[in-house]
């Protein structure tokens, strides 16, 4: 049974950011109840990156909203749209990605939405379903339908435009795929970040072109890192993965600058928003409002139990300087060693803690790398590997060294 429109627009609203329109939303939403007829609800991930983090989250916690007062989830898997890219907020044309590694994440992907959505109810479509059969007159035909002056309304284009920055004309053709994507599913809502607003309102104009009610489009703010610079992204390591240990998450989630703790709170987190303006008013300690945020945050994707032993290890280990319970062991092979001793910064990079050997430079001479609690601050030392040594990482990264 469908739940009152007041009701729905409340638990829809939250984190939103553009709604075309909310009149329109709420007339769907009335008739869907009167008809007793459950509103497709769309929403598009294309897998350029094998992992989900809690940014990306966003709208498919938003797509679970609309699922859980009874509405059809459409998941879209954009094997084709992500060959091309996404051009959105971007200032250089994106690399192409193969179709076999769009397949290979599309897998991760797929288990990853499956720890939000209720997956036995929802539809998962691959986009080729009908990219791959268009000829090129069906191509030609999709792309009369917009103008080059309606793209270059674009922020994204107009400033690359005048920047000199070239535009590809494959580029171009994002928005009109993933509009198109409307017209196949017939979507009464679509969802996506602010940053796809354009395509998404591109969706409304090729459902009108094809005779159709135009869908309402639904934006949810872009998540800033933990960093509180840049958006939340992978390549930028200012992330906090949904598939992370607690122990991760809670960590990560602890180095949240202050003055995002609303934001995190409102669209990372299933607090409501009374326990949130009582959490974030003057009489709570800051660090008190940002550990209920970590546990909520680790709740989310694991559970209750889960989030409060990383919260008591994470005392345990700052404030008494403990080591954490469990510290993966990591085997270094002796073909590593040159007479039985190893370069501190290849070590960090056999460990995965860094992804180049500058990169494991630069953490040591911030003072981010200890051993058995003392720092290393030469980024050229070579070291010998003894029994139970530690390799410290930053605040939170542990390794047990061992030969083999």
């Amino acid at each position: 049974m469908l739940k009152d429109v007041n009701e729905q627009m409340e638990t829809l609203l939250r984190g939103a950011v553009d709604i075309v329109s909310k009149g329109e939303l709420i007339k769907k939403i009335e008739r869907s109840i009167e008809e007793k007829k459950p509103l497709r609800v769309k929403l598009g991930l294309d897998p350029t990156a094998p992992d989900i983090h809690i940014g990306n989250a966003i709208p498919i916690h938003k797509l679970r909203a609309f699922q859980s007062l009874g509405h059809i989830a459409i998941l879209i898997i954009g094997d084709y749209t992500a060959v091309v890219g996404d051009p959105s907020g971007v200032n250089k044309t994106r690399p192409m990605i193969t179709h076999e590694k769009v397949m290979e994440n599309a897998k991760t992907y797929l288990t990853q939405a499956g720890k939000i959505l209720d997956m036995d109810k929802t539809e998962v479509v691959y986009n080729s379903k009908w990219f791959k059969t268009m000829t090129f007159n069906d191509v030609i035909r999709l792309v009369s339908k917009m103008t080059v002056a309606r793209m270059m309304e674009r922020d994204d284009f107009s400033k690359r435009y005048n920047a000199g920055s070239p535009i590809s004309l494959h580029e171009f053709i994002y928005p009109l795929m993933q509009g198109y994507d409307s017209v196949v599913v017939k979507s009464d809502v679509e969802l996506g970040g602010t940053d796809q607003l354009f395509s998404l309102l591109v969706g409304r104009d090729l459902q009108k072109d094809a005779g159709m009610e135009p869908q309402v489009v639904l934006t949810t703010s872009l998540l800033e890192g933990i960093d509180g610079n840049k958006k939340m992204s992978k390549s930028l390591n200012n992330y906090i993965g949904i598939t992370e240990s607690p122990r991760e998450m809670f960590g990560k989630a602890m180095s949240i600058p202050d003055n995002l703790m609303r934001k995190y709170f409102e669209l990372a987190t299933d607090i409501s928003i009374e326990e949130i303006n009582q959490l974030l008013d003057e009489k709570t300690h800051p660090r008190t409002a940002k550990v209920v945020l970590a546990k909520a945050i680790v709740r989310r994707y694991h559970n209750l139990q889960e989030a409060e032993t990383a919260a008591e290890e994470f005392d345990r280990i700052f404030k008494e300087k403990a080591l954490p319970d469990e510290i993966p062991t990591i085997p270094i092979s002796t073909e590593e060693l040159e007479n039985g001793k190893i370069w501190i910064a290849k070590l960090i990079v056999l460990c995965n803690f860094a992804s180049t050997n500058g990169e494991a430079r630069r953490l040591i001479q911030q003072g981010g790398v200890s051993i058995n609690n003392e720092t290393i601050n030469d980024p050229t030392l070579n070291i010998e590997i003894k029994p139970d040594m530690i390799l410290k990482v930053g605040k939170r990264r542990f390794a047990k060294i061992s030969v083999q």
